[in-house]
């Protein structure tokens, strides 16, 4: 039986919720610590998982996930699937990351509906970024995968002085701040649309890859209108 574990550090509450998530994993499988760190292989370690229990620190994405997947429950079990844990385990831990990391404090993610210059655009990138609890241009270069995304270029993004050179390259920082739905990408890119026209003053000499791109995304969600005159992404502009 392993030791009495001390009480959740709740100085700083989203991070102790996490710790509290994961206890109750724990608990509802009856595993020690020693016992996970066992069925991971050693890796992470009893230490390790420990103190993602504690609410004294943030654990890495790849413990908290590895503490999900050991603790399936009888029902998860049951339904070959611990995805709802897992995306509730990541809320979570963005929300603690956010909590410990974010420079500045924000309510909610940035609306791109509301983007409409490139100064608009920007902002907006850098408070999605400290909504998804700042990660580090080195792992924003690793979510992305290779060549995707170059750290240089994600910090010149987050500080405010450049902005994405391509769609591809928008999207890409756009996952790696956990905005992965279709329909939000559609949003964004309507958006980068609509702020590079109107800055007359930016010069975009690839308007008409974001266009592509954009018009691509929507065939894929369907929403091209039969018969339409317009470009669908201008519609989406204007709209």
């Amino acid at each position: 039986m392993g030791r009495r574990e001390n009480a959740i550090d709740w100085t700083v509450p989203a991070r102790a919720e996490l710790a509290s998530f994961l206890r109750a994993r724990k608990k509802a499988v009856n595993l020690t610590h020693e016992q996970i760190a066992d069925r991971a292989n050693g890796t992470p370690s009893k230490a390790t998982l420990r103190r993602a229990t504690s609410g004294v620190t943030v654990p890495l994405w790849g413990t908290v996930a590895t503490f999900v997947e050991v603790t399936t429950t009888k029902e998860e079990e049951f339904i070959e699937s611990v995805k709802a844990p897992l995306a509730r385990a990541l809320e979570l831990w963005i929300r603690a990351r956010r909590a410990t990391r974010a420079p500045y404090y924000i309510h909610k993610a940035p609306d791109p509906t509301l983007i409409w210059d490139a100064a608009d655009f920007s902002r907006a990138l850098r408070a999605q970024h400290v909504w998804a609890g700042c990660p580090t241009p080195g792992e924003m270069e690793r979510m992305a995968g290779p060549g995707e995304l170059p750290s240089s270029t994600t910090r010149r993004i987050i500080n405010g002085s450049t902005l994405p050179v391509d769609p591809q390259q928008a999207l890409a920082f756009l996952k790696a701040c956990y905005v992965t739905a279709p329909s939000d990408h559609d949003l964004w890119l309507a958006a980068a649309l609509r702020a590079f026209l109107n800055t007359p003053s930016l010069s975009v000499k690839n308007f008409k890859t974001w266009t592509q791109a954009h018009d691509k995304l929507l065939t894929q969600l369907h929403v091209i209108h039969e018969g339409t005159s317009q470009s669908p992404s201008l519609l989406r502009i204007a709209a």
